[in-house]
């Protein structure tokens, strides 16, 4: 399906793709870095997680504030915030004297972090049009896995021959950077105008009411009701269960390392990745509910396989269906509650779907690891099971689908 934008549409697109995937580039360079790094300050590996916990906590907070200043000031000014925040987070985290300052500086960074992500996705839904969100976000959302995935490599790399330190500085100095070139080659989007559908007029434009009012607009509707529960319990599955649950159960059930698991996680990242654009295309063609509701149950059946393969083939099948349910994951609801968007409360939609999600950051590993305690890593995942299916079921049931696609026009 082929993807019609304008020239300026596709400038936006591609500077936009830089600015996310420098960002999460540099995310993504951390996660082999992180654990070393807190434990050279001497602390036990219990007080390691908090590093994680403080970076979710502070991603789940950024949402609604980068959303009232992509209203009131505008997206650039936004998007030198979330650049700035970042770049002051992961300074501090490289040059942190101790282990309190360093949990603080990654609080710092994980705002920073959440800021940009927010700001893009906003970005992202002023551009489009329906017929193309899907395609657009899936780009945006593709880069952003990908970026995600390849990460450890450089990351591990510049660990080794510089220090552990310089992963930080390295990610601050280059969201310095991409947020320059953000400010300097993207426009402002908050009034962008497509062919069919001139700028909002000043009777339409509701920024000027606090962003808390708005969002209580929006949950006064279903589908966006719908949506940021799937947000939730996605970001709940993938914490709790994959990023938690998923590791110690291949490695006590299968006796896989740590080398093992990565490479086929990966594996998965990038089959999810060649599978992105296409869940997008099909979303502007047939609708959002026809792919999210799938994606939900290919969630589910992703951790029914993990928690009961019983060898190395089947973990990489988990493996496979995770990445792609992943994939088609990020596009499709961020289009969707883009999608419920009255004109000129973009900001507000995506601001709040990413608010609600994070939600699931924050709670997701500690519910599923307290059922771990309680009941083993088995019944965990066919809890996080349940629950992705659970919402897939009652999203097919009670959210309206407002975007026919092209296949019903």
């Amino acid at each position: 399906m082929k993807l019609d934008v304008t020239p300026k549409q596709r400038s936006i697109l591609i500077w936009m793709c830089v600015f996310i995937g420098v960002n999460q580039l540099g995310f993504g360079a951390l996660i082999p870095v992180l654990p070393l790094y807190a434990q050279a300050y001497g602390v036990p590996a219990s007080a390691i997680g908090t590093t994680i916990a403080v970076f979710g906590l502070s991603r789940m907070l950024s949402g609604m504030p980068a959303g009232q200043v992509a209203d009131t000031l505008g997206r650039r000014p936004s998007m030198a915030v979330g650049g700035l925040i970042c770049t002051a987070g992961n300074l501090w985290c490289a040059f942190a004297g101790s282990f309190p300052e360093f949990v603080a500086a990654r609080f710092v960074a994980g705002l920073g972090a959440g800021w940009v992500q927010s700001t893009g996705m906003i970005v992202l839904a002023d551009i489009s049009t329906p017929a193309q969100r899907g395609r657009l976000m899936s780009i945006f959302m593709g880069t952003f896995l990908f970026t995600v995935g390849i990460g450890p490599l450089p990351g591990g790399l510049l660990a080794q021959h510089f220090g552990l330190a310089a992963p930080f500085a390295v990610y601050a100095i280059a969201s310095a950077g991409a947020g320059l070139l953000a400010w300097w080659l993207v426009p402002e989007t908050r009034d962008f105008a497509h062919a069919d559908r001139p700028a909002p007029s000043p009777a339409e434009k509701p920024r000027a009411a606090p962003i808390h009012r708005q969002i209580r607009r929006l949950l006064a509707d279903t589908g966006y009701r719908m949506v940021c529960l799937v947000g939730l319990v996605n970001a709940v599955v993938r914490t709790g269960g994959l990023f938690n649950i998923v590791p110690l159960l291949a490695a006590s059930k299968l006796g896989l390392g740590p080398g093992a698991i990565g490479g086929w996680l990966a594996l998965g990242s990038v089959l999810g990745l060649a599978a992105s654009y296409p869940a997008g295309a099909l979303a502007d063609r047939f609708g959002r509910k026809p792919i999210i509701v799938p994606s939900a149950f290919l969630t589910a059946g992703a951790f029914l396989v993990y928690c009961w393969a019983p060898s190395t083939v089947w973990f990489a099948i988990a493996c496979v269906l995770w990445g792609v349910a992943a994939a088609v994951n990020g596009a499709a609801p961020a289009a969707y509650a883009a999608d419920q968007a009255p004109p000129g409360m973009n900001a507000a939609a995506i601001s709040g779907y990413r608010t609600i999600s994070d939600v699931g950051y924050v709670v997701g590993p500690v519910m599923l690891g307290l059922l771990v305690d309680w009941q083993g890593a088995e019944a965990s995942l066919l809890a996080a099971a349940a629950l992705v299916g659970g919402i897939g079921l009652l999203f097919w049931r009670y959210a309206p689908e407002n975007w026919q696609g092209a296949a019903r026009r």
